[in-house]
């Protein structure tokens, strides 16, 4: 079955050349279009997309409010992967904080496009994690909060998973935790799902969020 999409995005032809993008591939399908945040919920429920292709800034409702709207009332949300013109935006990392798993910048390349809906939609890596890590350690040296730190003391991590939320951080993959700690791909992914059920997170852009507003993870 091919992956769906939703394209979320006030500007026409930024959602026809995006659908022209992903249903070139096989393994890709447009399930349908909004033009705005606030139509997205019942989309999403009659639709069920795989992933959500957000715009991040709209008139009537902005893609961090609809992010967050999907994630408080739909049941077993979508992905959600924020598109923006400027990847160091304020409102980008606020879309990130309020749930989304990746975000993609506009000018990118028709590959990139195709390989972050893909990625976001299996979530064994971090999309674009030198941007993540570099929006993360920014806006969390400046805005760490009690909320994280208290999340990250409840969680009580082992010593693996603390060392592996910290790789997550750094962005490896899990095949790349794999082959640093010298353990299978299966355990990894049991190491991460532990991580993110400790946290309260839904994927690993929430979790690394978490490390870094909390001073877990030094911006360094």
């Amino acid at each position: 079955m091919p992956l769906t999409v939703l394209l979320v995005d006030d500007e026409p032809l930024v959602r026809v050349g995006l659908r022209a993008v992903l249903e070139a591939q096989p393994d890709l399908e447009v399930a349908g279009e909004a033009a705005d945040g606030a139509a997205v919920i019942p989309l999403v429920r009659r639709l069920r997309p795989d992933v959500v292709m957000m715009d991040v800034r709209m008139p009537l409702m902005d893609g961090i409010e609809a992010t967050r709207a999907v994630l408080r009332t739909v049941d077993d949300p979508p992905k959600i992967l924020v598109v923006t013109t400027f990847e160091n935006d304020e409102y980008v990392y606020g879309a990130l904080r309020a749930g989304a798993d990746g975000f993609l910048l506009k000018r990118a390349r028709p590959a990139e496009i195709v390989h972050a809906v893909r990625l976001v939609a299996e979530g064994d890596s971090l999309l674009f994690p030198a941007a993540v890590r570099q929006l993360a350690a920014s806006y969390g040296e400046t805005r760490g909060n009690a909320e994280a730190r208290a999340r990250l003391g409840r969680a009580e991590l082992t010593d693996r998973e603390a060392e592996v939320l910290r790789l997550m951080a750094r962005g490896l993959s899990n095949a790349e935790i794999a082959e640093r700690l010298v353990v299978g791909a299966e355990t990894v992914k049991s190491h991460v799902s532990s991580v993110l059920a400790k946290l309260a997170v839904r994927d690993r852009t929430q979790a690394v969020i978490a490390a870094y507003e909390s001073g877990f993870v030094s911006p360094g």
